[in-house]
């Protein structure tokens, strides 16, 4: 069985719906952020020295525990004998690897310091406007290629779509991802409308992206 460690509102509503798709079993410990710095609540630290979700228990492995998203979609991935892993194609398959680590990678972090700066009076909204060009950048990289495929690797999903759906959801809310990128948006809504999405969803419970 596995346990996943699930912040509310999230990265780790991901490995739920990584979970539900591949059809392992697994329980849900849910966690509240802080509500003043939103922050994880110290018992997380318990599970793992960093603190942070996600993090999942495998009582079938000895109860590894296993941190960082794209380890733990990469664990998965093996766990269900390849599958949602790399495509057969080489192509797909060098853009399986690519879109699963661009999306912390590269994606994410212009993301997440805007929503930083959004805290931040006066000084913030100016560093926010520097910071624009960069994830409009991003976000034409992205609705280049699901302009031309349907998923971001092979003609399935696969790992690499679940990794690149939080990222795309966080742009969509605070980073002005809209209708004027069709493609990216088609693809979210494909992906919020497999049942496996919709599972997790019910199984993690608040999250404000979907």
């Amino acid at each position: 069985m596995i346990i996943v460690h699930h912040l509310e509102n999230s990265r780790s509503q991901r490995v739920l719906w990584m979970l539900e798709e591949l059809a392992l079993p697994y329980e849900v410990r849910r966690y509240e952020r802080d509500k003043k710095t939103m922050l994880a609540p110290p018992e997380l630290r318990k599970v793992h020295p960093l603190g942070k979700s996600p993090v999942i228990e495998d009582s079938g492995d000895g109860g590894r525990v296993i941190a960082e998203t794209g380890a733990i979609v990469e664990y998965l991935v093996d766990k269900a004998d390849g599958r949602l892993g790399a495509p057969a194609n080489r192509t797909a398959a060098l853009d399986y690897r690519y879109w699963l680590h661009y999306a912390e990678g590269s994606l994410m972090p212009p993301l997440l310091v805007t929503l930083v700066l959004s805290r931040v009076p006066l000084f913030g909204k100016t560093a926010q406007k520097r910071i624009r060009p960069w994830i409009e950048t991003h976000l034409d990289f992205v609705e280049a290629h699901l302009s031309r495929h349907q998923w971001f690797a092979g003609d399935a999903l696969t790992a690499a779509d679940v990794m690149m759906s939080f990222p795309l959801e966080a742009a969509r809310t605070r980073a002005g991802l809209n209708a004027s990128r069709p493609a990216t948006i088609a693809w979210l809504e494909k992906v919020h409308a497999r049942p496996a999405y919709q599972a997790a969803l019910r199984a993690g419970g608040l999250y404000d992206y979907a």
